[in-house]
């Protein structure tokens, strides 16, 4: 049986760049192990030493999720597809604002107006536009995702919405953050997006948070909102929304994007699958990289992020279809999509059997997601900037290691230095010469961390450091010219 299997951005690395195998088989069981057999690399990626799928990973069979049932039969013809974490629902949902607050909206003449395209639809109404209005939603990161979605419930009438960010509007952040330009470079993403949407409506409220959230104060800051929308950037704060929001009996609408490809669901903890029913676990530190170090098409968050804030309208309008218990996979390069379903874990400890497990303010979402050192591991030696400089300009005979991917090379190249992206470490290790030290970057130096664990598993026994900070930490201290060093 020929099966088509699609491998997700993310991964492609441990796939030769292919987003896309023919493998051959009868069962799912069969096609993966045909896809270890070729592509070793990816198989350590996806499976845990004891053979088990790993918990950022998810498998699906057209739109049913196979990841733990892997005698399910195949045909020719059929599509497998390989979703990691990144970053359904049912016809008639009521709104998540009640009748005695829609009741306490009036419209003139003045709104009428404003909120014509809406009153036309059967769908929406006046009775849906005074939800709306009623409203009060919180947005949680304002950069590339959370740029549409402001501007979109914004547009829409949202009456009161909240808007959480800690960071300042950057350069690099206006190609995919149209809400910000470039007079706001510098400027709290808070002001520049409170300033955007109040010119949009000046009749909204806004609430502002410009403070990092923390396990102690997510609590406080979504309860009082009727939804909330994860638009964030790293995997602590997607599980810590995750559970501040079940806790509080909040829906959300969560998104992410990388290069060309956006998930998008609707989490209800109540009601259906959470978060950590979809990825009990988030992959090892550096493994997948973030948009940040991987890039992203501009449109891609504006597409990814007008979904997110339809599925918001749709939760406070009511009767509608929503992506509660599903997950919307789309990848815009290669023109596909699909929508899968999401399953229930018994063992959640967020909404499953071990419901309450999880207490937010306690919890170490730093360690959870293994950002945090293992005292039972062997440290990784980094070395600054400021030293490698020094060390290659007095000429030792060092070995510069750069694991990144060749798109990302075309910004920032080391003339002299051995490319081997993170997925042919351990094949190529031949390469290196032991009795040099090796210096290991990446763009942030969290991948090259994670690179020399990966040679220190497969037996590599030279010096290794990593260039703490990556290249972002040579900027002032190394100038470049059509992308090599001067």
């Amino acid at each position: 049986m020929s099966v088509s299997v699609y491998i997700a951005a993310t991964l492609r690395g441990f796939a030769d760049r292919n987003n896309e195998i023919q493998a051959e088989g009868r069962s799912v069981g069969r096609i993966l192990s045909f896809i270890k057999d070729e592509y070793p690399e990816l198989g350590r990626v996806l499976y845990e030493e004891d053979g088990s799928v790993r918990d950022f990973v998810n498998i699906y069979l057209g739109d049913e999720n196979v990841t733990d049932s892997p005698i399910t039969s195949v045909k020719d013809g059929d599509e497998i597809t390989i979703i990691p974490a990144m970053a359904g629902g049912s016809g008639a949902n009521d709104s998540v604002i009640s009748d005695e607050r829609r009741k306490e909206i009036s419209f003139g003449d003045p709104e009428i107006d404003r909120f014509n395209k809406h009153l036309m639809l059967r769908e929406v109404g006046v009775k849906g536009q005074k939800r709306i209005r009623a409203a009060k939603v919180l947005i949680i990161g304002l950069g590339a995702l959370g740029s549409p979605v402001a501007q979109y419930l914004a547009a829409a009438g949202v009456g009161t919405i909240g808007i959480a960010d800690h960071r300042k509007v950057d350069t690099g952040d206006l190609i995919c953050q149209p809400i910000h330009t470039s007079r706001d470079v510098k400027r709290p993403r808070t002001a520049s997006v409170k300033d955007t949407i109040r010119n949009i409506d000046k009749g909204i409220n806004i609430e502002v948070y410009d403070t990092e959230i923390t396990p102690d104060t997510i609590l406080d800051i979504v309860t009082g909102y009727d939804v909330v929308a994860d638009c964030t950037d790293s995997y602590p704060m997607r599980y810590m929304i995750n559970d501040a929001c079940a806790q509080a009996s909040i829906p959300y609408v969560y998104a992410s994007v990388y290069q060309f490809e956006g998930q998008v669901s609707v989490i209800d903890a109540s009601n259906g699958p959470c978060f950590r029913c979809l990825y009990p676990a988030p992959p090892t530190p550096g493994l997948v990289p973030t948009c940040a170090e991987g890039g992203t098409l501009s449109p891609l968050s504006g597409v990814a992020g007008s979904v997110q804030a339809a599925e918001i309208l749709k939760l406070l309008i009511g009767g509608a279809e929503t992506l509660k218990g599903k997950l919307l996979y789309f990848d815009l390069w290669n023109t596909r999509g699909r929508i899968v379903k999401m399953r229930k874990r018994a063992e959640c400890p967020v909404c499953g059997s071990g419901r309450g497990l999880i207490d937010v303010s306690d919890y170490d979402y730093e360690d959870f997601c293994g950002l945090k050192a293992d005292d039972s591991e062997i440290p990784v030696e980094g070395i600054s900037a400021e030293d490698l400089v020094a060390r290659i300009e007095s000429g030792d005979e060092i070995t510069i290691v750069d694991v990144r991917e060749p798109h990302e090379r075309a910004i920032h190249r080391f003339p002299n230095a051995v490319v081997i992206p993170i997925g042919q470490l351990a094949r190529r290790q031949k390469e290196l010469d032991p009795t040099h030290d090796t210096i290991f970057i990446c763009r942030e130096g969290k991948r090259s961390i994670l690179a020399i664990n990966t040679l220190r598993e497969a037996g590599y026994t030279g010096p290794m450091y990593n260039l703490i900070g990556g290249i972002e930490a040579t900027r002032h201290i190394i100038f470049s010219n059509e992308g090599a060093w001067l």
